[in-house]
């Protein structure tokens, strides 16, 4: 897991970027793809897993369960699953890092099974608030202990048979609805999720792909997910594509450094993650998806994005369940944009790895953005294209975004940006500073 040692890095005006990008695999499908290959009866192969600490820690949970997990010489994972109902109960705690869709998701399979599991994480993952499953989870008849505030070390124990339900969500959240959609593989009848409002769909491709019985239906405006429990899983041949949230950090850099041109590969483009891309061109960014095709029902693109001036807008609070993990990247694009843009319905980002909201706020004022802090979200006032002061240490606050949004604004400042703790990258996105020196030095 990520070092308990700080381990700063500096990030300094370059020259254009360009040449292409290669970013990691989706981390939410590699979540996803380890868990539900666990989880069918036969050997299932994933190429293009991303090979994150996020990641990895799902696939260590997995092996405590019964699964037989490995990464084969070719950098293919293969993964003999146990069955849906044949979790095992794992010898000691799950350690999860600093994962929360690992703990939230794994969550979900362990309540429909006999079985008890303690979670356990680091320091950031341990202030984050849990009671968003617990309540559908213990609705199905699961029963948790946690730390005081709902937050790990959370002990969940099972029940089989669980008892099926029919959930709305109060709030956008794929983790949620997965949790959910993952509890009821092993519950006898029809669970169900309504989403008042789509947020990424990766759950429901995914499960379908391996063979349950579901079904997606708009009600009244609102998307009805159904899933038939007790299902028989069919292993897959899953071939995981690049990150869009990974991909937003380059190309962001190409957009605000001037002369820039670069393309980025084989980048998952599901519209369920696509917004932050919709956002950038609202602000006229030269970004350009070519190449489209699918891959393991996945719609994928080759994405050019050239430098281009930026304008402020108001960001349409509606697409923030599309990208909500990539506005950090996005508040950083504004801080150079001409004018003022406005970023709201983001109270989610209270609750991520760090308070995104405050912590991004913080960093681009170190680094000399002019930003007012809302209660669900950002004003940013840009340079017009200017560079930013830049100089400073920036804090990270153990948060992967947050200290790879604040080096790429390094990349366009007049003095470096020294970021304090760059370590916790590597549960998302291994060897991102060796992809922006190479795209510096084209």
């Amino acid at each position: 897991m990520t070092s308990t040692v700080p381990c700063p890095q500096v990030f300094g005006p370059t020259g254009p970027l360009g040449g292409v990008a290669r970013v990691p695999g989706d981390k939410s499908i590699s979540h996803r793809a380890l868990m539900l290959a666990a989880l069918a009866v036969g050997t299932s192969r994933i190429e293009g897993l991303l090979e994150g600490e996020d990641v990895l820690a799902t696939a260590a949970a997995m092996r405590a369960m019964g699964a037989h997990v490995a990464r084969g010489a070719d950098g293919a994972w293969t993964v003999d699953g146990v069955g849906v109902g044949g979790l095992l109960q794992p010898e000691q705690a799950l350690e999860m890092g600093n994962s929360g869709t690992s703990t939230r998701l794994l969550a979900g399979l362990v309540a429909s099974h006999p079985v008890t599991v303690t979670f356990t994480g680091d320091a950031s993952l341990s202030r984050r608030p849990m009671g968003r499953i617990i309540e559908p989870l213990s609705a199905m008849g699961a029963d948790f202990t946690t730390s005081p505030g709902g937050r790990l070390p959370m002990t969940v124990r099972g029940l089989a048979p669980a008892v099926p339900t029919t959930y709305r969500l109060p709030v956008p959240s794929a983790q949620v609805k997965s949790a959910i959609l993952l509890a009821g593989l092993n519950t006898p009848g029809v669970t169900r999720v309504v989403e008042p409002v789509p947020t990424r769909d990766h759950s429901e491709r995914m499960l379908a792909g391996f063979g349950a019985k579901l079904t997606v239906e708009a009600v009244d405006g609102a998307r009805h997910i159904t899933l038939h429990g007790e299902a028989e899983l069919r292993p897959q041949h899953i071939v995981v594509p690049a990150d869009p949230s990974s991909a937003a950090f380059p190309a962001v850099a190409a957009l605000i450094v001037p002369g820039s041109a670069i393309v980025i590969e084989n980048v998952g483009i599901n519209p369920t993650r696509a917004g932050l891309f919709e956002a950038l061109r609202m602000m006229g960014a030269d970004i350009a998806f070519t190449n489209p095709r699918e891959v393991g029902g996945e719609p994928v693109a080759d994405i050019a994005v050239r430098h281009a001036p930026l304008s402020g807008v108001e960001v349409p609070p509606e697409i923030a369940p599309s990208m909500i993990d990539e506005y950090p990247i996005l508040f950083v694009a504004a801080a150079l944009a001409q004018g003022r843009t406005v970023m709201r319905g983001l109270a989610e980002l209270r609750v991520k790895e760090s308070d995104r909201i405050a912590v991004m706020a913080e960093g681009l004022r170190t680094i000399g953005a002019r930003v007012e802090e809302l209660e669900d979200g950002l004003i940013v006032e840009g340079t017009g294209g200017e560079p930013l002061a830049g100089g400073g240490t920036a804090a990270s606050h153990l948060d992967h975004r947050i200290a790879m949004s604040l080096a790429v604004a390094g990349l366009a400042a007049r003095e470096a940006v020294t970021i304090d703790d760059f370590s916790p990258v590597e549960t998302s996105f291994p060897g991102f500073a060796a992809l922006l020196s190479s795209l510096t030095n084209h």
